[in-house]
């Protein structure tokens, strides 16, 4: 049964790590899916009517309504999951001049915290309280010990103090011992690699260079 209208498109593995949803136009949310190669996968249903979703994946749908009501269904009718009226008058009005707002202030109401960023000799510190972390799994890795202690110290800053990224010059006062004891140049070839390999996200900042965990890197999944 070919649809038409708004349709909602989805399609999820788990055991890929893809979660795809479209929604808009029949059409051009099939054209998409074709684009994809995903034609033989997921499930499409209309938006905002009471029928029964069509499935791609294989499983057998249950029994379809007497009456297809994707067909008999006018154009322009308000849908059914709307949701109540909105009602205006419960959404409180802030007025103030432009330029008066104390973001400053706001934060401190929420006890929203500036991020501190930590003391290199305290890193270090708990870097050498640690114990000695398992090497990291996987042939893109060149020195498998080494990015398994920054990725430990990348996870004490992103963690325990909320700063994103360290400068180049940190990470080599405080873990160049266990990095292989690389030093200067060595070092930020080193990240580098770790950068492109899409391990570490890169953060310029005036005339220093920063360094920050990508997420997937972060939890051990590459």
């Amino acid at each position: 049964m070919k649809l038409r209208g708004n349709v909602r498109y989805r399609f999820r593995s788990d055991e890929h790590d893809v979660n795809v949803l479209l929604e808009g136009e029949a059409s051009w949310v099939e054209d998409r899916v074709r684009e994809l190669g995903l034609q033989d996968v997921g499930w499409s249903m209309p938006i905002g009517t009471e029928v029964r979703a069509t499935n791609t994946s294989g499983i057998t749908p249950k029994k379809a309504p007497a009456k297809d009501v994707l067909d008999d269904a006018p154009i322009g009718e308000k849908p059914l999951d709307m949701g109540p009226t909105p009602d205006p008058s419960r959404i409180p009005v802030v007025r103030r001049p432009i330029g008066q707002l104390n973001l400053q202030a706001e934060l401190d109401a929420l006890g929203q915290k500036d991020p501190v960023r930590p003391d290199p000799i305290e890193l270090m510190e708990m870097l050498d309280e640690m114990e000695e972390p398992r090497p990291v799994q996987g042939a893109l890795s060149v020195d498998p010990m080494a990015e398994a202690w920054l990725r430990e110290l990348l996870h004490l800053v992103v963690r325990e103090h909320g700063i994103t990224a360290l400068k180049t010059e940190v990470i080599e006062e405080v873990a160049s011992k266990k990095l292989g004891n690389r030093e200067g140049t060595t070092l930020e070839v080193w990240l580098e690699s770790l950068f492109s390999a899409g391990k570490l996200v890169k953060v310029h900042s005036g005339d220093a260079t920063g360094w920050g965990p990508s997420p997937g890197w972060l939890k051990g999944k590459f």
